[in-house]
C-alpha cells in the first residue's frame, strides 16, 4: 500500500511538475523597437518563454529553437490602447438606450469576450479600459487566467463625477428607475470622492477615471462646464495616488482641464477643447493626452446617418463637436506635450487611430511611440510592455509592408505573439484560446 502512494505521488508530481521552458528566435526583415527612431534591419528577437531574453543583429539561430521567419515583415511591439470601453458596441449598430437597459453585466461580459479578442488580433496586446463595471475586472482576470483571449487589462470601474453628470446612468431615464450599481461612480463631495476611490480600489481597479466635465455622448449635460469641484478632484487623485493607482480624467473645456492638471491628475482623456496654454501646463506638469480620434470619426457618422440610435438629444451635441479634437491635434503635437493611444471604443477597429493621427499631423515613428512607448510609460508598466527588448514580455505584431510610408500597413496585422504565444500568423488566427 504505501509503495503504491509512493507511486501515485511520484505520477502526480510529474503531471503538475514545472512545464519545459520554450525557445523561439524571431527573424526580422524590419524592426521598430519602441525605442529607437531609426528602424533596424535583419535582426533576432530571441524568446524564451513569455520574455524577450535578447535582441541580435543578423539571423541567429540558437540551438533548439523555432524558428519564427518574418524577414519579409516589420515587427513592432505589440500595440496598446490606452482608452477602451471593452463592452462597448458600434453606434451605428445599436440602439444606445434599449441596449443599457435590456443588458446586464454577464451580456457586456459576453460581449467583452468577443471584442477583446479582436483586438488582439488587431495587434493590441495591452489596453486600459476607462470606465465599466465587475464585468470589466471578470473579464481581465479572465484573460490573465488563460481562459479567454485578449489584451493585457488595466481596469478602472465606473467613472467618478456629479450627479446629472456625464457618468450618471440616470440621465435621460424616467427618475424612479433604479439599479444598485447606478450610484458606484456618484461622487457630490470630496468625502464621497474619497469613500468612491477606496472602493474602487476594494473591489479590484488598478486605476481610477473621472468625468470632471461633461460629456457629448450623454444627454443633459454640458460638455464645455466644469462639474466636479477642485476639491472633489484633488481628494480623488490624492486618495488614488495614496493607494498606488493612477487617475485617468475625461475632460474638454481648457479651464477644468488646467485645475485637474493642478490637481495631479496623470492622464487628460479627450482635452477636445484644449489651447496652447492648456497643452504647455500639461507638458510643465508631465501630464498625458489621449485624443482619442477613433471615437469621435465613428459617432460623428452616427450621428449624421442615424441619430436616432443615439442617447436621446445628444446628436446635435456630436455635430457640433466631433470634428473639433482633429483640428486641434497639431496644437497639441506642436507644444511637446506626451500623447498616448487611445481610441474610445470596444466593438470596431482599433487600428483607425494610427491613420487619424498621422493623417492629421504625426510623424508615422511618433504615432509608434505613441502606441507603444507612451502607452506602456502612462499605464507604468514600461518595464514589461511598450518595446523589443530583453526583460519584456515576447509582445510582438508584424505587418508585411513599412508602416512609415504606408499607413494601411497598421491595419493589416499579420502576426500577433502575446506572451510568447501566437495568436496571429499569415493574417490568420490561430487555435490558441
Amino acid at each position: 500500500m504505501k509503495q503504491s502512494a509512493a507511486y501515485t505521488a511520484l505520477f502526480m508530481a510529474f503531471l503538475t511538475g514545472p512545464v519545459l521552458a520554450k525557445d523561439v528566435v524571431i527573424h526580422a526583415g524590419t524592426l521598430i523597437d519602441g525605442v529607437n527612431a531609426a528602424p533596424a534591419h535583419q535582426v533576432s528577437i530571441i524568446v524564451h518563454d513569455d520574455r524577450i531574453t535578447s535582441v541580435v543583429p543578423g539571423y541567429a539561430t540558437p540551438p533548439g529553437a523555432e524558428v519564427i521567419d518574418l524577414t519579409s515583415a516589420t515587427v513592432m511591439p505589440g500595440f496598446i490602447d490606452c482608452h477602451v470601453h471593452i463592452s462597448a458596441k458600434l453606434p451605428s449598430r445599436t440602439n444606445a438606450t434599449e441596449d443599457w437597459l435590456t443588458h446586464t453585466e454577464i451580456d457586456r461580459a459576453l460581449d467583452a469576450a468577443v471584442f477583446t479578442r479582436q483586438m488582439l488580433q488587431q495587434g493590441f496586446t495591452s489596453a486600459r479600459d476607462v470606465g465599466g463595471g465587475d464585468d470589466t475586472t471578470s473579464v481581465r482576470d479572465a484573460i490573465n487566467a488563460g481562459k479567454i483571449a485578449g489584451p493585457r487589462l488595466w481596469v478602472s470601474l465606473e467613472p467618478l463625477g456629479p450627479t446629472a453628470g456625464h457618468g450618471d446612468p440616470r440621465n435621460g431615464l424616467d427618475h424612479a428607475l433604479s439599479h444598485p450599481g447606478w450610484d458606484n461612480g456618484i461622487v457630490n463631495s470630496p468625502e464621497e470622492a474619497r469613500i468612491r476611490v477606496r472602493q474602487h480600489k476594494e473591489r479590484g481597479a488598478d486605476l481610477i477615471k473621472m468625468m470632471p466635465s461633461g460629456g457629448i455622448a450623454s444627454t443633459g449635460d454640458n460638455p464645455h462646464l466644469q462639474l466636479m469641484t477642485n476639491e472633489e478632484m484633488a481628494t480623488v487623485v490624492q486618495t488614488a495616488h495614496g493607494l498606488g493607482m493612477k487617475v485617468a480624467a475625461h475632460i474638454y473645456p481648457p479651464e477644468a482641464i488646467e485645475n485637474a492638471v493642478r490637481a495631479g491628475v496623470d492622464s487628460v482623456e479627450h482635452g477636445s477643447f484644449a489651447t496652447a496654454q492648456t497643452f504647455a501646463l500639461m507638458k510643465a506638469h508631465g501630464t498625458y493626452l489621449v485624443p482619442t480620434l477613433t471615437v469621435y470619426d465613428v459617432f460623428y457618422a452616427a450621428a449624421r446617418d442615424n441619430p436616432e440610435l443615439l442617447t436621446p438629444g445628444t446628436a446635435p451635441k456630436e455635430l457640433a463637436n466631433d470634428l473639433l479634437p482633429k483640428r486641434n491635434l497639431p496644437l497639441a503635437i506642436r507644444s511637446g506635450v506626451k500623447i498616448a493611444y487611445g481610441t474610445d471604443i470596444g466593438e470596431g477597429d482599433h487600428a483607425m487611430e494610427f491613420g487619424l493621427l498621422i493623417g492629421n499631423g504625426m510623424a508615422p515613428i511618433d504615432a509608434v511611440f505613441v502606441a507603444t512607448r507612451n502607452g506602456a510609460d502612462l499605464i507604468g508598466a514600461s518595464d514589461r510592455i511598450g518595446s523589443v527588448q530583453a526583460g519584456r514580455y515576447a509582445d510582438l505584431v508584424a505587418v508585411p509592408g513599412d508602416p512609415l510610408k504606408d499607413v494601411s500597413q497598421f491595419e493589416k496585422v499579420a502576426f500577433v505573439m502575446k506572451g510568447g504565444v501566437i495568436y496571429r500568423r499569415d493574417g490568420a488566427p490561430t487555435a490558441a484560446p
